[in-house]
């Protein structure tokens, strides 16, 4: 810049004058600062593209995505492929079926090996081992070797239970107790903890909660509610459609609303759930269905074991056993955390009708 305010000097001019007889040079604020200079590559800051979870729902304001859930134990495989069966399409169906019929042949093979044997794409495999919960084929692969190990340990092969109309009645049972037993491992292993943990924590601190199942479903609701009362909290189960849709709209942010349907399609469940959710309240749904209608208008999916349905067995009776299991593990939770009230409730209940239990 001292080049810039130097008086100018002539090559043939006697020396400079003083100082004092010179000009005096212009403030430097009077020169404007050079404009800076803009970066070679500009770029624009880009939203943060929110996580994709494994199913389409509706949104509201505020509403945080639930954390995508951890890849399933290898002993939980089996039970993932029988409750996602019904949502796949076909080809995905053939790449399940042979996954879960023989973990140790499809261990050995490689994503196009698998494609092959089951007739269908490489494209196909990698989807149906995303839809099943891992990452990628790779995963897959190392839980259909842990499978195999697992089989492989001894573990007594499964007997059919399918039922006859000319068998005996020791047979029935038996059949009855091992597929109760199979409902039971399948619900368990596929159940999402992390969605169960949330669906506690918000019954525990609701002001109140709404239940609603019609037919097999509703007597599960009732047993939901019942549990939930004898512990001090505030429920009420609905297997009217009307009387659930002119409660579900008085709910607010605070309340729970809970669609209890094996299908994941039942209107006179999924309309109050959906009356609920636009109106703020936490919303849950337990269903067989992950899929089904009712989850996109739910906070929280608690999946339960796809029924094994039968001539003399109709799908309500397996459903309705996995379903008294998540129920149960939701008031098993919910009494956890309210242990200091819900103990002496408890107590109450069990005091006031306990004379009627006398001879």
């Amino acid at each position: 810049m001292k080049e810039i305010f130097a008086a100018p000097v002539s090559p043939t001019a006697s020396p400079p004058s003083p100082p004092t007889a010179s000009p005096a040079p212009p403030p430097a604020a009077a020169v404007p600062p050079p404009a800076p200079t803009p970066p070679a590559n500009p770029t624009t800051p880009r939203p943060a593209t929110p996580p994709r979870t494994p199913t389409t729902r509706k949104t509201r304001t505020g509403r945080t995505a639930p954390a995508a859930p951890a890849p399933p134990a290898p002993a939980a495989l089996a039970a993932k492929v029988r409750t996602l069966a019904p949502s796949m399409t076909r080809s995905m169906q053939r790449v399940a079926e042979a996954v879960a019929g023989d973990p140790a042949g499809c261990a050995a093979l490689t994503v196009t090996g698998l494609a092959e044997l089951t007739g269908t794409s490489e494209a196909t495999v990698v989807r149906t081992s995303r839809l099943l919960g891992y990452p990628g084929y790779r995963d897959l692969r190392l839980a259909l070797a842990g499978l195999a190990a697992h089989l492989l340990s001894g573990r007594a092969p499964a007997i059919t239970t399918d039922i006859a109309v000319d068998d005996p009645i020791a047979d029935v049972v038996a059949k009855l107790a091992y597929d109760e037993q199979q409902t039971l491992a399948d619900t368990a292993a596929a159940l999402d903890t992390g969605q169960l943990g949330a669906a506690v924590a918000a019954l525990a601190g609701a002001r109140r909660t709404d239940v609603y199942g019609v037919g097999a479903s509703g007597l599960v609701a009732q047993d939901l509610t019942q549990k939930l009362l004898r512990i001090g909290l505030i429920a009420q189960a609905h297997s009217d459609p009307h009387l659930a849709v002119t409660n579900a709209v008085q709910l607010r942010t605070g309340d729970v609303a809970i669609a209890i349907t094996h299908s994941g399609s039942t209107g006179d469940v999924i309309e109050p759930l959906r009356a609920a959710f636009e109106r703020g309240a936490t919303t849950v749904a337990i269903t067989g269905r992950p899929d089904g209608a009712v989850t996109q208008y739910a906070d929280h999916v608690l999946t339960t074991s796809t029924a094994r349905e039968s001539e003399l067995r109709p799908a309500a009776m397996s459903s309705r056993t996995s379903q008294l299991l998540v129920v149960d593990c939701l008031f098993v939770g919910v009494a956890q955390r309210t242990y200091e009230t819900a103990a002496p409730a408890l107590s109450a209940s069990y005091e006031a009708l306990a004379h009627r239990h006398r001879r």
